[in-house]
């Protein structure tokens, strides 16, 4: 896949039955959701360079990727929840101004505590742009056909943004500085905020706007404690730096679920884990996270530190997965339509696990070229399980509560990437060989592999058990 076919994706031809305004949507949609991702995958490629400008320490890296994931998981939900109830544009428009300001402060933080609050804060941003986003098109978009078309372009605008991340991040930084990326990319982004007010029209859910003042107070709180234990976990568990945010992370999760029984408007409506497509859609996003994502994310790294390829070669290596995760989503927009979501699913996941099984070894070998296969297979695993997420999270819920939807799959989704990435890092620099007491090592490195897979193959297992209590997924509207 080539760069300029990245690039120009956003601007791809809209479906047949699509008016001008709807291609208007879906070209704004994803321009954006491309800018997100390629901003939240920046640093992978170039860790060890941004690691040296801000003094971060190797607990710390672990921040500097997962700060993002933060902000995206704590406020998917409560994004979405906003967009449907005060309108999607507004919320949309609103992400994208700032993400500006988030990646600004990236590029000026001078040490990394600043560094890693910038990215909570371009997470918060992240959350409003691809939960209102997704929304956007479950509201423009209404027949089967259509709908599979814009949301596959959707998906295919998450393997895009992964691809051309890192290897911009790298290039820039074998040019100049990584703080160029963000300087670059907060123009972009008021770019296509102002844009965004004459390509998109507004909607919202038909009801009182309201604000589930405890449950986002619960949820985001939660969410923001249980990650950080799971990040601080890797240097012991039963520390009490660990211990009292886990603790204090589920019982406030747990008040989130007795608040939206309870509530009279609450932002997530329980009664939908009643449906099997919800179920699914829910589980299959946090496994995407847990098994593709997390594992994915920490490969660079790896590789540039075990292997020795310079920032940009590391940058090639995910760009051949995430291109493979493009080219695989956006041929689903002829596709979809004729496979149920919970099969792709399945199969995504089993593709995944096959491609780590492919990778094992590279570091022993001392061979960034035996990663390659195998990363071309976990990315078509990848590619299928963005299109039938993308595909799940629209249709499975009502048709005033899409945005919700979205946020609701994505919030899954993140929360398996948070603990994929704590839990990959925390594997490869444990199996540490005897006079080494720091860094990673190639055993790590497989085992992180090994149980990537097996998390994959759970996933496909659960998917297909789910599979027998889901009915086809309904076309609302």
């Amino acid at each position: 896949m080539s760069t300029t076919a990245g690039v120009t994706a956003p601007s791809a031809a809209a479906p047949p039955d699509a008016s001008r305004s709807d291609s208007r949507t879906l070209f704004a949609v994803c321009a954006a959701t491309l800018l997100v991702l390629m901003n939240y995958t920046a640093p992978v490629a170039v860790l060890p360079q941004t690691a040296r400008g801000l003094g971060a320490g190797l607990t710390t890296q672990t921040w500097l990727i997962n700060a993002i994931t933060l902000g995206l998981a704590a406020t998917l939900l409560v994004a979405g929840s906003l967009g449907d109830d005060f309108g999607r544009r507004r919320i949309f428009r609103a992400g994208l101004v700032l993400l500006a300001v988030g990646t600004v402060g990236s590029a000026v933080a001078p040490n990394a505590a600043t560094f890693i609050t910038a990215r909570v804060v371009q997470g918060v941003a992240s959350a409003a742009i691809l939960a209102a986003g997704l929304g956007l098109l479950g509201h423009a978009f209404h027949t089967a056909q259509g709908r599979s078309h814009a949301t596959a372009r959707w998906a295919s605008m998450l393997g895009a943004g992964i691809a051309l991340g890192p290897l911009a991040s790298a290039g820039l930084t074998s040019l100049s500085s990584w703080r160029w990326f963000y300087l670059i990319l907060a123009a972009l982004a008021v770019l296509l905020a102002a844009l965004g007010g004459r390509l998109l029209t507004e909607s919202r859910a038909g009801r009182v706007a309201h604000i589930d003042v405890p449950g986002v107070l619960t949820l985001g709180a939660g969410l923001a404690l249980l990650l950080v234990a799971v990040t601080a976990g890797r240097s012991g568990w039963l520390r009490p730096g660990v211990l009292v945010p886990l603790v204090l992370g589920v019982l406030l999760l747990a008040a989130f679920v007795v608040v939206q029984a309870r509530g009279r408007a609450p932002m997530l409506d329980l009664a939908l884990f009643r449906r099997p497509d919800f179920r699914v859609a829910t589980l299959g996003a946090f496994f995407t996270g847990l098994a593709a994502l997390g594992p994915s994310t920490v490969l660079p790294t790896l590789v540039q530190q075990l292997i020795g390829v310079s920032a940009l070669g590391a940058a090639g290596l995910a760009f051949v997965w995430a291109g493979s995760s493009f080219v695989v989503s956006n041929q689903m927009r002829h596709l979809g339509t004729r496979t149920t979501p919970t099969r792709q699913l399945a199969l995504g996941f089993l593709l995944t696990a096959v491609g780590y099984l492919a990778m094992l070894g590279y570091a022993d070998a001392h061979s960034w070229a035996r990663t390659i296969p195998g990363l071309i297979l976990a990315g078509a695993g990848s590619g299928l399980l963005n299109a039938a997420l993308a595909r799940l999270a629209v249709a499975s819920v009502p048709a005033d509560r899409v945005a919700m939807g979205s946020g609701a799959n994505n919030t899954a989704r993140y929360v398996g990437s948070a603990l994929g990435v704590a839990g990959a890092v925390t594997i490869a620099s444990s199996l540490l060989p005897a006079g080494q007491t720091a860094g990673f090592s190639a055993h790590g490195a497989d085992a992180v592999l090994l149980i990537g897979g097996a998390v994959a193959v759970l996933g496909a297992a659960i998917t297909l058990i789910r599979r027998r209590a889901t009915a086809p997924v309904p076309v609302t509207g």
